[in-house]
């Protein structure tokens, strides 16, 4: 089980919206299940509106100053003239320290579903004594505009500052809430309309240091509620060889990381398809972490997921660019519409992470109950049933778990449920990690568009 969502976080998941660093510059409209109006028969089609920059020509179209598009197998923005310098004080340290600053600043994209949820996230490279700034802008349905909304400040470690997502940003039509910003009152038919990002990226002053950012991106979608969801049928039976690491073996450890045990499906889940894909740390990496702790990886990726603010490991876009900092490896947050789509990725040889809560008796063989947390998908039975790499398990060895795939698709992707004390509370509505290479094959990058994730 995982700890339920901080009260801080986003609107807890009530009809959530996953981020994705998923696109091109065209846009990538995907459907996304349906909506539950007392018949779970009646699917009428939802879409999310995925926006990136990824391409050296996506990089060219931004407005740069004092930063640099650079070209290759993977191309990003570097930082090359600092514009000048700035001082930051560091609210979870209170150090202040002068930082050197260039930007970088997207267009104005039109979503072609204006929204009621909008999350930025990103993959980058952040060598020591540098940081990155993501901001948004909205503009509104009725044509008002946001503040510049910070979404996060990251790094890959956390020797200059403390990555850390920034609360109390609301303009009394929208809120940030950790990393998704949300409308207030979606009854009112105020949307999300059109969106720009602002890189700021940083470094002290004389070094010759460089972050770079390979790949901007920003999801946005008008999900409506439901309890239940159209049942998808059965069309693969694949299992994928993931490692399998529990969360509860690190119960207690590192309370300044959150303390492990429930608090840590995020990265731990992250780290198993980390490993997956071939990411592996060194000795010197794990030189910090407790000789006698088991699976030191898993303490590293809670370290290094670990947003200051939100005081915890489950920031969406900090997993996916921690996945990123890895050799060829990219993340994204994302929503999905079925388990075809799972189906889809499991096909080509691609994993998911999935956020869902429930009841203990809503999934048989859990043998627990959670308001939120974060499951490894591996593949499917021949019945069509659901093989999960579940981190909530007393040990490694007990990790793989097989999961009735009606149970699974309609506790994953609904926006609502009835808590333990029958109140209404919320659901994922079908949010996703996915984690691939930087160079996908051609049968990976079909996949992933399939899927609403443009390559």
């Amino acid at each position: 089980m995982s700890r339920a969502e901080h009260p801080s976080r986003r609107r807890v998941l009530a009809a959530a919206v996953a981020a994705a660093v998923a696109g091109g510059s065209a846009p990538a409209a995907t459907a996304a299940g349906a909506t539950d109006t007392g018949d779970a028969e009646s699917a009428p089609a939802r879409y999310v509106d995925h926006r990136a920059w990824i391409t050296y020509a996506d990089w060219l179209t931004g407005a740069a100053q004092g930063v640099r598009a650079v070209a290759g197998a993977r191309p990003g923005v570097v930082l090359a003239a600092p514009l000048g310098s700035v001082d930051y004080t560091d609210p979870h340290t209170k150090t202040t320290a002068a930082w050197e600053y260039a930007t970088w600043t997207s267009p104005v994209r039109a979503l072609a579903v204006p929204a009621t949820e909008v999350i930025a996230s990103w993959n980058a490279s952040t060598p020591a004594a540098t940081w990155l700034q993501v901001e948004l802008k909205g503009t509104y349905s009725d044509g008002k505009e946001t503040p510049w909304y910070v979404m996060g400040r990251w790094a890959s470690g956390d020797q200059d500052i403390r990555r850390t997502s920034v609360d109390g940003q609301a303009d009394g039509r929208s809120t940030v809430r950790t990393d998704t910003l949300a409308v207030d009152d979606a009854s009112t038919g105020l949307r999300v309309a059109a969106v720009r990002l602002r890189l700021t990226l940083y470094r002290r002053p004389g070094s010759e240091a460089a972050p770079t950012v390979w790949r901007l991106g920003v999801t946005g979608s008008d999900v409506p509620d439901r309890f239940t969801v159209v049942a998808s049928a059965p069309g693969l039976a694949r299992e994928l060889i993931v490692p399998r690491y529990s969360q509860e073996i690190h119960r207690g450890r590192y309370p300044e990381y959150d303390n492990g045990g429930e608090a840590w499906c995020s990265p731990t889940s992250s780290q198993m398809i980390v490993e997956y894909w071939g990411g592996r740390l060194t000795p010197a990496q794990l030189a910090w972490v407790d000789p006698s702790y088991s699976d030191p990886q898993v303490c590293h990726a809670a370290r290094y997921t670990y947003d200051y603010q939100y005081g915890g490991c489950g920031n969406w876009p900090f997993n996916a660019a921690y996945a990123a900092t890895f050799a060829d490896l990219q993340g994204v947050v994302t929503r999905l519409g079925s388990l075809t789509d799972l189906e889809t990725l499991i096909a080509a040889g691609i994993p998911a992470m999935t956020s869902q809560s429930f009841l203990k008796e809503e999934l048989t063989g859990a043998g627990y109950g959670t308001s939120g947390h974060l499951m490894t998908v591996i593949g499917f039975t021949a019945e069509g049933d659901v093989i999960a790499n579940d981190p909530f398990s007393a040990d490694d060895a007990a990790v793989r778990r097989v999961y009735r795939r009606r149970e699974f698709e309609n506790i994953w992707l609904r926006t609502k449920r009835y808590n333990a004390s029958g109140k209404v509370a919320s659901g994922s509505g079908g949010v996703c990690y996915v984690y691939f290479p930087a160079r996908p094959t051609a049968r990976q990058c079909a996949a992933l568009t399939a899927v609403g994730v443009p390559v």
